[in-house]
């Protein structure tokens, strides 16, 4: 297996098989961000994830991450939380913010670059790629953002800066999704945080075929809307 270069004039994609089983899935680099190719990827199982300064770098897993909207863990305090929420949730109110809040809320360092940043509004503005975001008191406190594949959403990054902001957002998100006919989320990488709130791996080989059937399907024409999710105590 080697790693894949690109070309900056076919979109085309190297089979996820061929991808490096370390680290994580790494499958090829180069290319570009245009939408073309950034739909091309998802299709086919594939996403970028690179750091500043670094080449395009695209990805494959395996195991990869999912979570099944039905399965979502909801703790004994995140139940009662819940229950007397403070928030506002919204579908597609304020991508840019939320996508540049998951780039400027992390201590760790980012690699959600402004050529990211750009590349994803394009998709938005194309109706590809969604936010969810949420708010207290008229102020964004958590969101997260994605592209749709059919009734497969390929959730992309969160953040929070309030308690239970993000989890918040993906739980009514969910039950949203789940409601009006959406199967699996993608949550590419398993780590604490998501194994917590019920994402599971399964193989990669597993995750395409469920993508393949997915992407073929429609959720209501409507349902990507901009409109409000959840209001509190609602």
């Amino acid at each position: 297996m080697r790693l894949v270069q690109l070309s900056r004039h076919n979109i085309a994609f190297p089979s996820p098989e061929g991808a490096l089983r370390e680290p994580n899935g790494l499958l090829a680099l180069g290319g570009d961000l245009s939408p073309a190719r950034l739909l091309m990827a998802y299709q086919r199982g594939i996403f970028p994830w690179f750091s500043p300064g670094d080449p395009i770098l695209w990805w494959s897993p395996d195991p990869r991450a999912v979570l099944w909207p039905a399965q979502f863990h909801l703790s004994r305090s995140m139940t009662r939380f819940h229950a007397k929420s403070p928030y506002r949730v919204t579908l597609n109110h304020a991508f840019g913010q939320v996508i540049e809040g998951c780039a400027s809320d992390r201590h760790e360092g980012t690699w959600i670059t402004h050529d990211i940043i750009d590349a994803y509004h394009r998709l938005h503005e194309l109706g590809h790629a969604h936010s969810i975001e949420v708010w207290k008191e008229g102020e964004l406190v958590g969101g997260m953002y994605g592209v749709a594949q059919g009734t497969l959403f390929c959730g992309e990054s969160m953040f929070s800066r309030a308690i239970n902001a993000s989890k918040t957002a993906l739980l009514v998100f969910c039950r949203e999704f789940a409601h009006h006919g959406g199967q699996l989320l993608d949550c590419q990488v398993l780590n604490e945080h998501t194994a917590s709130l019920g994402a599971v791996e399964i193989a990669r080989r597993q995750y395409i075929e469920h993508l393949d059937v997915y992407r073929q399907e429609t959720l209501p024409r409507n349902f990507w809307i901009p409109r409000t999710l959840f209001l509190p105590n609602a």
